[in-house]
């Protein structure tokens, strides 16, 4: 068992960095982004954390545990200006479904780069505050605010605009899902957005594009669908096409 256990320090050091970067990954994801068994997965991570480079936590019983970078990791990883994450259990299972949306679209789009909130922060802040991927929200008591998506996917060499990704297993209000349509609508720093969503958003998030009129600048996909090949695929709330997980 501890010969299974043992991973190359080059492929450790990719898997911290991918920690580092996403803030929370778990064996699932790691397992679908690397196309290695979930033993396998499990192995590389209690490897990883033995060797005090990630830890691992479970917010919530019966589902996956999350797994984030320590102080030591984040150098090993020369992630600068990324602090270690920090989990509730309100926030677990989107964490959870951000990883393995963010293993899905790295092995579905290999040539890309996929970036976490985290790391977009961050080079924002770098940028002194400069918006790269953000969506200008109305101003509220005089002060401006932006909204940033779960993640982003750079074409490469970041020679065209990225595509923003969210995540929405729960519904929003619905003046707070208009909000935010539009302003990606308006956004023009993203070639589009895709929503992978739980069925309970759907027809609320359909409902937020028809208003805000954003149907030709954000996508659906289901998230039920994602890792079986073939998601559908609808935009505005009209059904349009198939998304394969090769594409």
């Amino acid at each position: 068992m501890a010969r299974s256990m043992d991973i190359n320090p080059r492929a450790r050091l990719a898997l911290v960095s991918w920690a580092a970067r996403l803030g929370t990954i778990t064996a699932e994801a790691l397992a679908e982004r690397d196309a290695v068994s979930l033993a396998s997965a499990r192995a590389r991570l209690v490897a990883a954390e033995r060797a005090g480079m990630v830890v691992g936590r479970r917010p919530l019983a019966g589902e996956p545990a999350l797994y984030s970078a320590t102080r030591a990791g984040l150098r090993a990883a020369g992630a600068r200006g990324l602090g270690s994450a920090r989990v509730s259990a309100a926030g677990a299972a989107h964490a959870i479904t951000c990883a393995r949306v963010a293993a899905w679209l790295e092995r579905a789009y290999p040539d890309h780069y996929l970036m976490g909130e985290r790391e977009l922060q961050r080079e924002e802040r770098q940028a002194e505050g400069a918006r790269l991927v953000s969506a200008r929200l109305g101003p509220r008591a005089g002060v401006r605010r932006t909204h940033r998506a779960d993640l982003v996917l750079w074409p490469p060499a970041r020679m065209d605009l990225p595509v923003a990704v969210e995540v929405e297993l729960t519904v929003k209000a619905a003046d707070r899902l208009v909000e935010i349509c539009r302003a990606w609508a308006r956004c023009r720093d993203v070639a589009g957005v895709v929503y992978l969503i739980s069925p309970e958003v759907r027809r609320p998030l359909e409902r937020a594009i028809d208003s805000s009129r954003a149907g030709d600048r954000v996508t659906l996909i289901a998230l039920d669908a994602i890792g079986e090949g073939v998601a559908t695929q609808s935009t505005g709330g009209r059904a349009e096409r198939t998304v394969s997980g090769d594409a």
